[in-house]
């Protein structure tokens, strides 16, 4: 892959001292650019797998993994099923993962484009991607709106480890004070 243009976040968080673990894909994403630790993994269940050995083994930093099944597997070859399928999978692990999350952990769920199952063709989908923000103390509740990118994720995780964020935009946590 073509390394990213400096500056970006992975690169910034490690260059202050956060360790950056990239779990399956996002190392290679990212040209290995600000990644501190990389983790093998291949297909949702390995991925998840590695995540919550992060958590459980008291590992800490910024964590970046990435559901490919989702993209690869169901959603490019428009498997309604196993897309499901994934999706009641993913919601099992991550009520398991945010138990194992402390107080201080924060856990942000986006996708990077569309790939709805349901579409016709094989290329990506144009509809919005969610944005979902939680943490043990978060009042649940709160709709950030229809956002344009991703650099309110950026600000939030900036934030998140107490370094400045004016570069990648505004964080999610100063638009409410639940956040």
């Amino acid at each position: 892959s073509v390394a990213p243009p400096d500056g970006h976040l992975l690169q910034y968080l490690s260059q202050n001292g956060v360790k950056v673990t990239a779990i399956g894909k996002i190392s290679d994403i990212f040209a290995g650019s600000g990644v501190t630790r990389s983790v093998e993994a291949h297909g949702n269940a390995e991925v998840m797998q590695a995540l919550m050995a992060g958590a459980c083994d008291g590992d800490t930093g910024f964590f970046m993994a990435n559901l490919v099944d989702f993209d690869m597997v169901y959603g490019h070859r428009r498997d309604v099923r196993g897309f499901a399928a994934a999706l009641e999978e993913a919601d099992r692990f991550l009520q398991r993962f945010c138990a194992a999350l402390g107080e201080n952990d924060w856990l942000i769920v986006t996708a990077d484009h569309g790939c709805d199952p349901t579409f016709t063709g094989t290329d990506h989908t144009r509809e919005y991607t969610p944005v979902l923000l939680w943490n043990k103390t978060l009042q649940a509740g709160y709709h950030l709106g229809t956002r344009h990118g991703f650099t309110g994720i950026a600000a939030t995780v900036a934030q998140l480890f107490g370094l400045p964020h004016r570069q990648y935009g505004e964080s999610y946590r100063n638009e409410e004070e639940n956040l």
